[in-house]
């Protein structure tokens, strides 16, 4: 695949629903092995979908926030392993997009680099000569067996200065990763740990996270484009929302298939179809996906139009993205469950992949960024006119 292609939305989005049938067949495999499958792997990076948040002098595609979301959703209708990991990829690549030139240089030295990465600062550096020595864990580092590259957070302790939060990037082979990830649900996603044990990062590949937090990037050849004119949690709040959106679609299709040749026990119904429970329920569901999308479309409006036009960030906008997010979740989870409800005792079977669904879609309701009654806190908060209690707005 050439570097200079520049595809367009639909181009992007045909692509990912190219690969549904790929990323369904090793669905089941994913998730028993804890990671995604080499084939599933190969079949996003030949898509070019790794690409979408890369810089194009780089190979990569600058997509706005509202193609993620579509992308997303078409491979989350097929798996949410490989919709949730690729979306991390988006958001750690486009933050390595904050890093000096030269460290990007050096990152996206050939194509199809895969970054994962974190915002928890569950780390402590300590000054060094020509750069930080950092020692801790990271946890839920989606990705993390198919990436070249992570993203970290630390607190950096030095005499006679407050700490404070710094970002860095390293290569995986710095890293040790520890097989903790034995979960109920996004398991395909391997999320699992990784340690620094006295790991020196250069000076150069390190950056002030509140710098970040406060939209002051440390890139000059990123400073003009589009996609960088945004602050960090409403990007990573558009570009996580794609996934959810994509689980809500594969429950919709997983119960409308299985309706017809699907009687209700114990009742004259031959076909669910026929009872009018099932119609409120199908239309009740559907409502809430609907509303679930509005908010994911309404969130990337928000982030592409200000990229679009350049102007300030207002604190309820920024407040406004988290809670956008948070209810997308929440609607989609609510629908969801609708289904999985009216999906009867076969449903539980494992090769029945509404189980699978409400386990994957509970487990992204229950991320700390994402999930739904926090945002909803931090929105309030602000609409009565206190500050925000979070640096992450």
């Amino acid at each position: 695949m050439s570097n200079t292609e520049n595809p367009t939305r639909e181009q992007l989005v045909q692509r990912a629903t190219d690969l549904v049938p790929t990323l369904r067949k090793h669905a089941a495999w994913t998730e028993e092995n804890r990671r995604l499958h080499d084939e599933s792997i190969e079949a996003i990076t030949e898509a070019g979908l790794f690409r979408l948040r890369v810089p194009k002098r780089y190979g990569g595609y600058e997509a706005d926030t509202r193609t993620l979301v579509e992308v997303a959703a078409e491979l989350g209708r097929a798996d949410a392993s490989p919709a949730w990991t690729t979306a991390v990829s988006w958001i750690t690549s486009w933050m390595t997009g904050l890093f000096p030139d030269a460290v990007q240089d050096e990152v996206f030295s050939r194509p199809d680099i895969r970054v994962c990465g974190t915002l928890s600062p569950t780390a402590i550096a300590g000054p060094a000569e020509g750069g930080i020595v950092v020692n801790g864990k990271w946890g839920f580092i989606s990705g993390a067996r198919h990436a070249h590259w992570q993203v970290v957070i630390a607190v950096l302790v030095e005499e006679g200065a407050e700490p404070y939060p710094v970002m860095g990037v390293v290569p995986m082979t710095d890293l040790l990763i520890v097989d903790d990830w034995t979960t109920s649900g996004l398991r395909g996603t391997g999320s699992v740990s990784t340690v620094a044990k006295d790991l020196f990062i250069p000076s150069e590949r390190i950056i002030s996270l509140p710098a970040v937090l406060q939209g002051q990037y440390s890139s000059t050849a990123n400073a003009g484009l589009e996609i960088f004119r945004a602050p960090l949690l409403p990007v990573a709040a558009a570009s996580s929302v794609g996934s959810v959106v994509g689980l809500g679609r594969a429950a919709k299709e997983q119960f409308l298939k299985r309706l017809p040749n699907r009687k209700i026990t114990y009742t004259a119904y031959e076909s669910q179809r026929e009872a009018p429970l099932t119609h409120h329920q199908v239309a009740d569901a559907t409502l809430k996906l609907d509303q679930a999308e509005f908010h994911a479309t309404r969130l990337t409006s928000l982030v592409d139009g200000k990229a679009a036009d350049g102007s300030p960030w207002k604190l309820e906008e920024r407040v406004q993205a988290r809670a956008d997010m948070g209810a997308t979740v929440k609607l989609s989870k609510e629908a969801i469950d609708i289904f999985a409800n009216a999906s009867g005792g076969s449903s539980i079977f494992s090769d029945v992949p509404i189980q699978r669904i409400v386990r994957d879609i509970q487990a992204v309701n229950l991320h700390a960024l994402m999930h739904p009654d926090t945002n909803n806190e931090l929105y309030g908060r602000v609409l009565c006119g206190l500050e925000p209690n979070t640096l992450y707005i």
